[in-house]
């Protein structure tokens, strides 16, 4: 797996990197399809109390997180694993053909399973040729 950073004792295995991808292309999935329901079912508790409704979050993701909402290309990045936080980046590129990253913070689920708990979506510096 291509830029993958797990700490042997960090507790996220292979199969946990493989789920937690999938949880991410299912929810980019659902906001293509304009799916609310879809989308917020795959956001942690704590995200779904934030927005409460699913037409809401789809409403704030539509609005402000464009790039996930509708991008042209996105391919996953490293998976970091920081205390007790998971995070996966993603290098997207939106329909205008910006590029972005988005960090998503991922939450293990008491039955084993990942939500996504919130993303980050930044663009990458640009530098200068001399």
């Amino acid at each position: 797996m291509p830029g993958l950073a797990q700490p042997a004792d960090s507790g996220v295995s292979a199969a946990d990197v493989t789920e937690i991808r999938h949880v991410i292309e299912r929810q980019i999935e659902a906001f293509r399809r304009d799916d609310a329901q879809g989308a917020f079912a795959l956001a942690s508790p704590g995200v779904q109390e934030v927005f409460g409704t699913p037409e809401r979050f789809l409403e704030t993701v539509r609005a402000s997180y464009r790039a996930v909402y509708r991008p042209a290309t996105y391919a996953f990045d490293d998976l970091v694993v920081i205390g007790a936080d998971v995070v996966q980046r993603i290098a997207l590129t939106d329909g205008a053909g910006q590029p972005w990253l988005a960090y998503y913070a991922m939450q293990r689920q008491r039955d084993g399973t990942w939500r996504a708990s919130g993303c980050r979506l930044v663009q990458p510096a640009k530098t200068l040729s001399t």
